[in-house]
C-alpha cells in the first residue's frame, strides 16, 4: 500500500486515529491556558506547553475548548463533532467578538482552523517523539497531497534527510495553516526509497532564505518556522507511556497528569460536551439494540473525572478516597438495567417508567448537577460502597447508583438507573 496521510508506514499513527504520543503531547499542555488576543500571542514553540486559541480569554471558556479539543484527538472524534461541541460552548460561554462569527462560512473557517491546527501539530508533534526514541537515521519527507499544494512544500516531497539536519528546526510539518504533509523514519536507504523518498534530491541552496514580510524561511508560514514538539519529545515518550493500553485509558478523560482542580474542572466540562452525552446514548443503544454486522462497543467507557466538591461528599460519607476517579458505564450494568428497568409497563406498576437507550444521554448531565447524594446502606454484589446521583428533571426523578471501585482500578461504574414518575 503506497504511503499517504492515511497510510503512513515506519511509525504507529495516522491521521484520524490518535495515537498515544499524539494524546500525550496535547495532554502537557492543558495545565496551562493562555488567554490571548490574538492567534500570534504565543509563537513557535510556546505551543508545544501551552494551550491557547486566538480571541478566548477567559479561564471557563478556554477549559471548554481545550476539553473539545482534546476529545476531538484522544478520541478520534471528525470535525462534525466538534462544530457541535464548538457551537455549543460559544453559546454557554456568551462568547462573541470571535473571527468568523456571524456567517456560516466564518463559523466554518473557524471551527476548521482549530480542529486542523490542533489535530495535525499534535500529530505532527506526536511523529516527531517516535522518531526520536526510534533513532531512525533517515527522515524522509512527504507531501500531504493536497487538491491545492502549495509549490515549495512539493518541491520537498521525498527529500531524504538525517535527523539532526538543520532543515528540520524550521521546516519540519505542518510548516503552514491547513499543512498535511508529514515525516516518516528510515532505517536504510533503501528503506527511505520505499517510504516514498528520493536519495537523490537535493535542497536549493537558498532554502533557508527568509521572507522578509513573514520572518520565516520561503515557503513556510509566519509564526510556523519550528519543529512542533520538539521541546517536548522526551517528556511526551515519557507520558505516552504512563498513558498505557487503549480503549478506556486512553479515552479516560484528563488523567493524573493535571493538577487535581484543573483535572476536575476539566472532567466537569467534559460532561458538558453534547457529544458527551450523545456518546451515552450511543453507548447504551449498542447493548439495547445490538447489530451482527457491527463491533461490540468497548467493555467500557469514561464519563469524565469526579468534580472535587463530591468527592469531598463522598470521602465525607464513606471514609474512601475518590480523588482521581471518575464515572464510567460498562455493558454488563446497562444489560442489568435492560432487564430490570426496561420494562415500561412493569417499572409504570412501581411508579417508575421504563428506561430507554435515550435516557443514557441525561447521564452526564445528572452527574455535572445532581439534586441529592445518597449512600445507602446497601452493596454492590461485589461488595463495594454505592452512591445514588438523583435529578429532578420535567416532572421525574432520574436516579443513577454507581459503585466505588478500588484504588486500583479508581472508577466509579454505573451499576442501576431508574426514573420514578414525579418529584419525590
Amino acid at each position: 500500500m503506497p504511503d499517504s496521510p492515511q497510510h503512513p508506514s515506519a511509525l504507529s499513527g495516522v491521521f484520524g486515529q490518535p495515537f498515544a504520543e499524539q494524546v500525550a503531547f496535547f495532554r502537557r499542555k492543558l495545565g496551562n491556558l493562555i488567554p490571548t488576543a490574538r492567534w500570534d500571542d504565543i509563537e513557535r514553540s510556546a505551543h508545544d506547553s501551552a494551550f491557547m486559541v486566538a480571541g478566548a480569554a477567559k479561564a471557563d471558556l478556554l477549559t471548554d475548548l481545550a476539553v473539545a479539543v482534546d476529545k476531538a484527538i484522544s478520541e478520534g472524534r471528525g470535525i462534525d463533532t466538534f462544530r457541535k461541541d464548538f457551537r455549543d460552548i460559544v453559546r454557554r460561554n456568551g462568547w462573541t467578538g470571535w473571527a468568523g462569527e456571524g456567517s456560516v462560512k466564518g463559523e466554518a473557517w473557524r471551527v476548521k482552523v482549530i480542529y486542523q491546527t490542533n489535530s495535525y501539530t499534535s500529530y505532527a508533534a506526536g511523529r516527531l517523539a517516535q522518531l526520536k526514541a526510534g533513532n531512525f537515521p533517515f527522515w524522509v519527507y512527504r507531501h500531504g497531497g493536497s487538491l491545492e499544494p502549495r509549490p515549495m512544500h512539493l518541491s520537498w516531497n521525498g527529500l531524504v534527510l538525517p535527523p539532526n539536519h538543520p532543515f528540520w528546526a524550521t521546516h519540519y510539518p505542518p510548516s503552514d495553516w491547513g499543512c498535511s504533509c508529514y515525516v516518516v523514519g528510515a532505517r536504510s536507504l533503501a528503506g527511505a526509497r520505499r517510504l516514498g523518498g528520493d536519495p537523490d534530491k537535493r535542497l536549493a541552496k537558498d532554502w533557508n532564505r527568509i521572507d522578509p514580510k513573514t520572518g520565516a524561511p520561503i515557503g513556510v508560514g509566519k509564526g510556523w518556522n519550528y519543529a512542533p514538539g520538539a521541546s517536548a519529545a522526551d517528556a511526551v515518550n515519557a507520558l505516552a507511556r504512563k498513558i498505557g493500553s487503549w480503549d478506556y485509558q486512553v479515552a479516560k478523560a484528563f488523567m493524573g497528569e493535571l493538577a487535581p482542580d484543573a483535572a476536575a474542572a476539566f472532567g466537569k466540562a467534559y460532561r458538558a460536551l453534547p457529544s458527551s452525552a450523545d456518546d451515552a446514548r450511543r453507548y447504551a443503544q449498542r447493548v439495547y439494540d445490538p447489530k451482527p454486522d457491527l463491533p461490540p462497543p468497548s467493555p467500557q467507557r469514561t464519563l469524565g473525572l469526579l468534580d472535587p466538591d463530591q468527592a469531598e461528599q463522598i470521602e465525607r460519607a464513606i471514609a474512601t478516597k475518590v480523588r482521581g476517579y471518575d464515572f464510567s458505564i460498562d455493558q454488563s450494568s446497562i444489560a442489568h438495567i435492560i432487564k430490570n428497568h426496561a420494562d415500561d409497563r412493569a417499572q409504570r406498576k412501581q411508579g417508575q417508567r421504563g428506561v430507554t437507550a435515550d435516557d443514557f444521554a441525561l447521564l452526564p448531565a445528572i452527574l455535572n448537577s445532581a439534586d441529592r447524594l445518597q449512600f445507602p446502606e446497601t452493596r454492590s454484589s461485589l461488595g463495594e460502597a454505592l452512591v445514588m446521583f438523583s435529578k429532578d428533571i420535567r416532572g421525574e426523578t432520574f436516579v443513577a447508583a454507581f459503585a466505588i471501585g478500588g484504588a486500583r482500578r479508581k472508577t466509579l461504574s454505573l451499576k442501576t438507573f431508574y426514573i420514578k414518575l414525579g418529584k419525590k
